[in-house]
């Protein structure tokens, strides 16, 4: 474990006036939810096609039958971890402004956070394909696949980016935006390889940003853009630099 670095990177996020964070998988590994990609990742025992908005409204049921499996029998029994629970901690204490989020699990929310931008979309709400209503997870019996929508019986959705979806448009500018804002930007358990999201470290360093890494291994940003750089794990960490703020 790095003191020094840690301390600077607590001492960056104390003087900051506006400090945003950008998490990945990694920050919710530790809550037993797996990554898609690298080594233990969804992909490699699940086939991508399944989350292909295509195959989706070609064959629903057979999607539905995989997306209920690796989401919907997990997810909703994932409680957040100590690095969740400490970005929400700095949340009310004002040391951050918001988080941009690639995880679709809606963890930062369950530990408190309010101003979470989730890129990729949630698990938790569904969206009628065919009349665009919406409706939140509990309203929808999983025991029938694909679940309908109440208003028009056409086929939900869940509101998660699938292949060949574009990003949601709020989100995507809103995250564009705090990035532009941020003088501390810290980089939690991703290498963030796919756009736009890789774009989104890159925009705060170049206004100015001073960039916290935090992963268990060196990314594509490390020599690129980061500042601080802390190859610890996501609970480690976090629960090291709430412990320097006092959280």
């Amino acid at each position: 474990m790095n003191i020094e670095k840690l301390e600077s990177a607590a001492e960056c996020i104390r003087k900051s006036r506006y400090t945003v964070a950008f998490t990945g998988a990694g920050i919710s590994v530790e809550s037993g939810i797996p990554p898609f990609r690298g080594e233990n990742g969804l992909w490699n025992r699940v086939d991508p096609i399944f989350l292909d908005i295509n195959f989706f409204k070609a064959k629903p049921f057979q999607s539905w039958k995989i997306i209920k499996e690796i989401f919907y029998d997990k997810l909703g029994d994932a409680a957040p971890n100590l690095a969740h629970e400490m970005l929400a901690r700095m949340e009310q204490r004002s040391y951050l402004e918001s988080i941009i989020t690639q995880n679709i699990d809606h963890l930062h929310q369950k530990a408190g956070n309010q101003h979470v931008y989730e890129l990729h979309g949630t698990y938790k709400r569904l969206v009628c394909t065919n009349c665009n209503s919406e409706y939140d997870i509990s309203f929808a019996d999983l025991k029938y696949l694909p679940p309908t929508c109440f208003v028009c019986k056409g086929i939900l959705k869940p509101d998660i980016v699938f292949f060949n979806e574009p990003i949601p448009a709020f989100a995507k500018k809103r995250s564009f935006e705090e990035a532009a804002k941020a003088d501390v930007f810290i980089i939690i358990g991703t290498n963030a390889e796919v756009l736009p999201a890789a774009q989104i470290p890159e925009i705060a360093k170049e206004h100015g940003a001073k960039i916290i890494e935090i992963n268990i291994k060196p990314t594509h940003f490390t020599d690129l853009i980061t500042d601080i750089f802390l190859e610890m794990k996501a609970t480690e960490a976090l629960g090291e630099i709430g412990r320097l703020l006092y959280l």
